[in-house]
């Protein structure tokens, strides 16, 4: 039996889902994604208590919520910080390698976040759902911004949209290059 390992796990899944909630709201703010959604209004509501508050003490930039992207750097060092601490590691913690391994998470959860929004979207288009579904336009507005520049370069080729394919490949190897 292993308590220390399964309050880690129930630990890691309770900040993982909020962080995956906060930063699904940065990125429909930053697509400009349609806030009427039932699924954005959820994700508003879940996120608002600690965004408001720091909203005062931190603008947004160029019409991108800048709080919700620092709430996200936050909650992933505090996630890494009390499963220390739960490992019985009580410090000190040197706020520059936290700071570090935060950033580092942020850009691989971002590149991760992207590559399973664009499979989602592939797995989407084969099942053939209504394009009214509250997902699926979630999930098309999520991915258009990156889908845009790749149909461009890629053009569909007799019906079939080979982009997604591209898009993948290239998140693929940002995170094999930055090691992400």
């Amino acid at each position: 039996m292993n308590p220390q390992g399964a309050t880690t796990f129930l630990i890691e899944f309770l900040f993982d889902v909020y962080i995956v909630l906060v930063l699904t709201r940065f990125i429909l703010q930053a697509v400009r994604a349609d806030f009427f959604n039932p699924i954005s209004q959820f994700i508003v509501r879940a996120t608002n208590p600690p965004l408001v508050p720091m909203r005062r003490v931190i603008p947004g930039f160029k019409g991108m919520d800048m709080a919700s992207l620092v709430l996200v750097l936050a909650l992933l060092v505090l996630k890494i910080v009390v499963v220390l601490w739960v490992r019985g590691y009580a410090g000190p913690y040197d706020p520059a390698p936290l700071l570090l391994y935060g950033v580092r998470e942020l850009a691989s959860l971002l590149l991760s976040y992207a590559f399973w929004a664009i499979l989602l979207r592939v797995i989407l288009s084969w099942v053939a759902p209504d394009p009214g579904n509250p997902v699926v336009r979630i999930v098309t507005q999520i991915t258009e911004p990156i889908m845009a520049p790749a149909r461009k370069l890629l053009p569909p080729m007799g019906g079939l949209d080979l982009s997604p394919i591209l898009v993948l490949l290239l998140l693929q190897f940002l995170r094999i290059l930055f090691q992400v």
